[in-house]
């Protein structure tokens, strides 16, 4: 199979096209606008629409209009954009839509800056929208892993009928990296039984709605959305465990940051430390089977983010809290380096 070397971003308009996406909605904000710049270029190629939105509101309803038709849609921003896609993407989730959004993320609150971060791991897996509803959170840590992740979310969406988010970061999006495309895959999802896209007289009109007046109804639909949500959890979580057979530390961490992490467990056990790492590719459902696994041999659990600390109370709930989990993070844009991290292992109890 051919490699190409891409940018983050641009491998993930790529893999998005031949994953079969055919309306791309977006608005442009740093650090992922090269990826709306590709899909201008390609889309009308290979026989999709591009349409760059007039808001990051507009965008993600167009989503939601030509999702409801049946076709794979997607649309992209940075952490700012994202959450004014929020009450949208609820919408989406309300009305059992499939459709794929990326966050390449960037610092915040607010505006805040360009750089990348990890910030909005509690918006994503959390509080991306009102009401009671998840959504397919994938985390990527090389530009490869995004290309595989974006064809997962558009099948893993379609399977569930739920929106999907590939949760990058600016360090993703703008790196270079050799990668392998999977060949164009034809949308064979069977979306006869709920799609909009017109009866021609031989069915029952199909309605995509997320309104309900009645109480009971609608607790109905969420009831039975739950439902469909512990199939998920049960089925689609996936993490990568690193030297975590016999490690004295479990250090956990995804997406750029698990790069950074990786290093400094090989430096600690130069220097005869047990070190291990857990890197979830899940964020929502999250692997709790699989943290349990991996800190099995573990006194203690180092978390370590781009954040003031976000995952670390999903890492805390998927042990019970049995063991002690500290935490180092940076924020505001800073990339925490491997020799930050590894004293920090040596300072809660890895130097012996």
């Amino acid at each position: 199979m051919e490699r190409n070397l891409m940018k983050g971003n641009e491998a993930l308009a790529e893999a998005a096209i031949r994953a079969g996406c055919k309306c791309f909605f977006g608005y442009p904000i740093t650090p992922q606008t090269e990826l709306a710049a590709y899909m201008a270029k390609r889309m009308h190629k290979a026989g999709g629409v591009f349409l760059q939105a007039e808001s990051e509101i507009a965008a993600i309803n167009m989503v939601l209009g030509a999702a409801s038709t049946g076709v794979r849609a997607m649309t992209s921003s940075s952490s700012p954009g994202i959450s004014l896609k929020g009450e949208g993407i609820s919408y989406l989730a309300g009305s059992d839509l499939p459709a794929v959004i990326i966050n390449v993320q960037r610092g915040g609150p607010g505006l805040g800056g360009i750089q990348p971060s990890q910030a909005d791991y509690w918006q994503a897996t959390k509080a991306l929208g009102h009401g009671d509803f998840h959504i397919l959170v994938y985390a990527p840590a090389s530009v490869q892993e995004m290309v595989d992740m974006v064809v997962k979310a558009f099948d893993t969406a379609d399977k569930y009928r739920m929106p999907a988010m590939i949760l990058a970061d600016g360090l993703l999006g703008q790196m270079m990296e050799p990668v392998e495309f999977p060949e164009i895959i034809e949308n064979s999802a069977d979306k006869s039984g709920w799609a909009a896209n017109g009866h021609g007289n031989k069915r029952e009109h199909h309605i995509i709605n997320s309104l309900y007046l009645q109480a009971d109804l609608l607790e109905d639909k969420v009831v039975e959305r739950f439902r469909r949500y512990e199939t998920v959890k049960a089925d689609e979580t996936d993490a990568e465990l690193y030297l975590t057979d016999d490690c004295d530390i479990l250090l956990t961490a995804y997406g750029a940051t698990a790069r950074v992490v990786k290093s400094a467990v090989n430096s600690a056990r130069e220097q005869g430390i047990k070190a291990g790492m857990f890197r979830p590719k899940t964020l929502w459902p999250f692997p709790v089977k699989e943290l349990n696994k991996a800190c099995e041999t573990a006194s203690c659990i180092l978390d370590v983010e781009m954040s003031m600390g976000q995952m670390i109370d999903d890492v805390k709930l998927a042990i019970n809290c049995s063991k002690p989990v500290h935490f180092y993070g940076r924020t505001g844009g800073v990339i925490p380096t491997p020799a930050e991290i590894l004293e920090e292992i040596k300072k809660v109890g890895g130097a012996k």
